[in-house]
């Protein structure tokens, strides 16, 4: 990162961490300057850039203050109660239902699952695409099936590596995007009827996986800043035939929560005394705003009891659909199963990512892209602030691109999500997220999209529907 980056970010977990409030002045730029030791110029590049993240304003002959709109700390969601049995899965229809009703273009896109395809360096790709298919070996068709692309695999290791985990490039299989990574691990350690830990809510993927696997669910309750609760999991492994667990540990979708890295570290060592494998979900792990990555739980196996999931769709390349899994103990059977399946990723696209991560500038992309959604995040939770009722409580993730809404008791988010969709603003509701349909009065807002004047317009008539409640 370039020094007034580094500056601006130091800037910006000031704010996000409340020691500077919305219409508090920042530090002058002759003061910054001299306390931290940079020149004047570094100090207004890194205000500029903090401008273009929403965080701060200009004022004329005043200086640079802290976003008035900037919004305020809103109650976190409350945790749910643990489940005490475990639930069989049927949600497709009621998924299935919800995402057909809100393809229509024109719709504005708060429940959508995707970030905009304007983040993501597109026309950059498709020359590294066209690069990269006349280069191609034509032996690669039949020698490179599976495991994948060495060089695109060489460069995930590579960024295994930089984050401090030392991977064999034996252990990665290239996928189909994220989602054929997790259910080939699912898979790989369980069968029909097995019980499987998720979390609590859950990603409606997931529960679409257990279902057409015939597994059942056990929900583990996830705190909304913290992730799964790890001792109501303890009770559950003690008291159930787990088979396996699945979750999120950075930025959770829905709720946006991120463990803390002890926490990760409980974790893997309460599987590994059980010994049930862990098939980590890590698919939004480099959008985070703060300056350092988090670590996933990965780094703290030293079994391989983990199965690590990434994926370049949410980061780079929506559309290429490729994934990948460091599959740990389970690698070689993970890979079978691939082989039995789908057989390979496609080729070209393998190719172009491989190339754009070694030529295509891939981590000052990711830098844009962060700032872009952290701004983003600041806009949707200001007008959450302006048009919904004071006492809906409201994650505030450090990544990703979701927020979970806990709306007062009374509101019911299936009859919200209609009355929405017929104003044109789609909302995703709690129930889809949970195999026993709990979440009634949540709903999941995506802000993957550069903010506008419509998108205002949307959050006043969804505030305004809540309202008439």
């Amino acid at each position: 990162m370039k020094r007034y980056e580094r500056f601006a970010d130091d800037i910006a977990e000031l704010i996000r961490s409340g020691v500077l409030g919305p219409g508090q002045r920042v530090p002058s730029v002759r003061y910054a300057s001299q306390t931290h030791g940079v020149s004047p110029s570094t100090v207004f590049q890194a205000y500029y850039l903090l401008e273009r993240r929403g965080l701060i304003r200009a004022r004329p002959r005043s200086g640079y203050f802290v976003n008035a709109h900037a919004p305020r700390q809103f109650n976190e969601p409350q945790q749910l109660e643990p489940a005490s049995e475990s639930t069989d899965v049927d949600v497709s229809d009621l998924v299935f239902s919800i995402l057909d009703s809100i393809k229509d273009p024109h719709t504005v896109p708060f429940g959508s699952a995707f970030p905009s395809p304007a983040l993501f360096p597109l026309q950059r790709l498709a020359r590294s695409l066209a690069s990269a298919s006349r280069a191609m070996d034509p032996r690669m068709v039949v020698t490179d099936l599976s495991p994948g692309n060495p060089q695109l695999r060489r460069q995930i290791a590579l960024r295994y590596m930089v984050g401090g985990l030392m991977l064999p490039m034996e252990e990665l299989l290239i996928t189909n995007g994220a989602l054929e990574a997790l259910n080939l691990c699912l898979q790989a350690v369980t069968e029909p009827g097995d019980l499987v830990a998720i979390e609590a809510p859950a990603f409606y993927a997931c529960l679409q996986v257990l279902e057409r696997l015939k597994l059942k669910a056990v929900e583990i309750p996830v705190h909304p800043r913290e992730g799964m609760d790890l001792g109501v999991l303890a009770q559950t492994l003690d008291k159930h035939p787990i088979k396996a667990v699945w979750c999120m540990t950075n930025f959770q979708n829905p709720l946006g929560a991120s463990m803390p890295e002890d926490n990760k570290r409980q974790l893997v060592e309460l599987l590994r005394r059980h010994q049930v494998p862990l098939i980590e979900d890590d698919v939004y792990a480099e959008l985070y705003y703060a300056q350092q990555a988090p670590k996933p739980a990965k780094a703290f196996d030293t079994e391989g009891l983990v199965m690590h999931c990434g994926s370049f769709s949410k980061s780079l390349a929506p559309g290429y659909r490729v994934g990948w899994v460091a599959a740990g103990r389970f690698a070689q059977k993970v890979e079978r199963l691939k082989l039995m399946t789908s057989l390979c990723v496609s080729m070209p696209a393998q190719a172009a990512i491989a190339d754009y991560l070694q030529h295509g500038g891939y981590d000052r992309h990711l830098r844009k892209l962060r700032y872009a959604l952290e701004g983003q995040q600041a806009a949707m939770l200001a007008a959450i602030d302006r048009h919904f009722p004071s006492q809906t409580r409201v994650s505030q993730p450090s990544g990703g691109y979701f927020l979970w809404l806990e709306l007062p008791g009374h509101i019911d988010s299936l009859k919200l999500f209609q009355l929405a969709l017929a104003q044109g603003v789609s909302i995703a509701p709690g129930p889809i997220f949970s195999p026993a349909r709990r979440f009634g009065n949540c709903i999941r807002l995506n802000y993957g999209t550069p903010w506008s004047d419509s998108f205002e317009d949307a959050m006043y008539t969804l505030g305004r529907i809540v309202h008439s409640f």
